[in-house]
């Protein structure tokens, strides 16, 4: 079992570290795309937030493009995603049609089915087109989890703290 100084085992990732070898897959995004690892703290519920500024895809209607910022925040259960097939996973939309609220739920889909989070929203934040802005919100939570009621209440502190996202 390959496993870091720290101790996080690594041995199931194939998009990290391959000195160049990554492929690039521009049209068909999937969960298959996104990698995990095990989650080394599985009994203390921590948020993770994973910001994609650079989010592009086209109208399913007109092929123009589409804008956006998307944000993944979750509680990890048993598993975390890798950063890098995050990346990869986002970039899958650049060439894909679809409406923006089509987009942000199978983004919520695809990580629920592959981390089974204790808790997870994603937030669309799409760039105006047309005068009008559009932001979609999906969440997800897991309600048959010991740990449910701490984590309602841990996600309902952290919406309500402003600029979550600063340092």
């Amino acid at each position: 079992m390959k496993t870091t100084k720290s101790q996080d085992k690594t041995e199931s990732l194939v998009s990290l570290g391959q000195a160049g070898a990554t492929e690039y897959n521009y049209n068909t995004p999937g969960p298959e795309i996104l990698e995990t690892f095990p989650n080394n703290f599985p009994g203390r519920p921590y948020i993770v937030s994973i910001e994609f500024p650079e989010y592009t895809s086209l109208c399913p209607v007109t092929g123009q493009p589409d804008f956006a910022t998307i944000i993944v925040e979750y509680i990890p259960d048993e598993l975390c995603v890798e950063s890098k097939s995050f990346k990869l996973y986002m970039g899958a939309y650049r060439n894909h049609q679809s409406f923006m609220e089509t987009i942000t739920n199978n983004i919520l889909d695809h990580f629920v089915g592959r981390l089974s989070p204790l808790w997870m929203r994603v937030k669309g934040i799409f760039s105006p087109r047309g005068g009008t802005a559009l932001h979609v919100f999906a969440e997800h939570y897991k309600k048959d989890s010991a740990q449910y009621e701490d984590v309602r209440e841990m996600v309902r502190e952290w919406k309500m703290e402003s600029s979550r996202h600063s340092a």
